[in-house]
């Protein structure tokens, strides 16, 4: 699995007029499902999303998670993360999941990250989603499970 994690001052979701999902200060992550990935990918992936160390502590170094700063969290499914691009000029979605386990496998990050946090909001699946943030810093960082 793969979660490109921002750290934001803001993000929110929309799905043609409406607003699914919104937070203010915390992580906005988009979500990819390899077609590979098993059960132990998701919780992986939740762990580090949850503990990874991107705010900064009182010296202003980055050692404190999302977690530790009480933040919010927005998942958002993006399947084309999990593209092949090495070759050509148009991506290959082969590693991919099939929509049915991306889902599967998206809605149990959901769970997993809500057991630990109390704010997590999320994008709708194979929905076309408008994606609007502040990052804060820039700070982006690419996990794999």
């Amino acid at each position: 699995m793969i979660g490109l994690l921002q750290r934001v001052t803001m993000a929110r979701v929309e799905v043609g007029d409406d607003t699914v999902g919104e937070i203010g200060r915390g992580l906005l992550v988009l979500v990819a499902v390899h077609r590979d990935d098993g059960e132990r990918d998701v919780a992986r992936l939740a762990e580090r999303i949850l503990s990874y160390r991107v705010f900064p502590d009182g010296e202003g170094r980055m050692n404190r998670s999302v977690v530790d700063e009480g933040g919010s969290l927005l998942l958002v499914p993006q399947f084309t993360l999990a593209a092949d691009t090495k070759k050509g000029t148009r991506a290959s979605f082969a590693r991919a999941a099939a929509p049915e386990k991306g889902e599967a496998f998206f809605r149990q990050l959901v769970r997993i990250c809500r057991e630990t946090l109390q704010t997590v909001e999320t994008g709708e699946f194979g929905a076309n989603m408008q994606v609007t943030l502040t990052n804060d810093g820039p700070v982006t960082f690419w996990l794999e499970s």
